[in-house]
């Protein structure tokens, strides 16, 4: 009897290390709006939750999940106040990678980066080096990349047209970028996000906004694990 007992523990451990292995593993990549807390990741993993996916999932990154209101899977790659073309000048997201392993990643970022007046050419070129070293840790990487949500911060007058004219320019960025083992797929975060009702302070989403974030994510998001799957 006591031997049964180990043998079904041994059985249950093996495929609980087995389900964890099994898991696609998803890097939410951006700044404050994704991860200081970036509730709309919350809401996210909640719907997910509820679907039916082909696959169980694992959101990774070196930074922890922050308060929501509810216990959720919040390890993220969100870093306050970072700017795109400063990931790649540092060379971070290697080693990010390198920690994580992650099979999907999800990017908003570009705020940042608009705000501090980087042209649109000098943010997709940081993307594709990114997108490279996305590739060097995996050649089957699955990557999302958002165009921004809206923002009308007091000290930037210029900064909702600058956030237009790089959504505008990603959709052809990244049809040059795509390949079939590593597709890049845009996801429209910007259409009905109206930076005066969807934020608290005309950048960071409010609980309005959080929804709408995990709604623009949630499709392209189920789309990435089944073709995992």
């Amino acid at each position: 009897m006591l031997f049964s007992l180990r043998c079904l523990l041994w059985v249950y451990t093996l495929a609980t290390i087995a389900a964890a292995q099994d898991a696609i593993k998803i890097m939410p990549l951006g700044d404050s709006i994704t991860g200081s807390p970036g509730c709309w990741r919350a809401l996210l993993w909640q719907s997910l939750e509820s679907a039916n996916l082909s696959s169980p999932i694992d959101f990774v990154g070196t930074l922890p999940p922050q308060g929501c209101g509810f216990t959720y899977d919040g390890e993220n790659e969100g870093h306050g106040g970072i700017l795109a073309t400063n990931i790649v000048a540092q060379n971070q997201l290697p080693g990010w990678l390198a920690q994580t392993q992650p099979d999907i990643v999800m990017m908003h970022l570009g705020t940042n980066d608009v705000w501090n007046n980087r042209s649109p050419d000098t943010i997709l070129d940081a993307f594709s080096t990114m997108v490279g070293q996305m590739r060097d840790s995996n050649a089957d990487m699955v990557i999302l990349v958002a165009q921004i949500i809206p923002m009308n911060p007091s000290n930037c007058p210029e900064c909702g047209a600058r956030v237009e004219a790089l959504n505008q320019a990603i959709p052809a960025w990244a049809a040059e970028q795509t390949t079939v083992e590593s597709p890049v797929t845009v996801v429209d975060c910007f259409t009905g996000f109206n930076d005066a009702t969807d934020t608290v302070d005309g950048v960071h989403p409010n609980d309005a906004g959080n929804e709408k974030m995990a709604d623009c994510w949630y499709q392209p998001l189920v789309d990435a694990i089944d073709s995992l799957s």
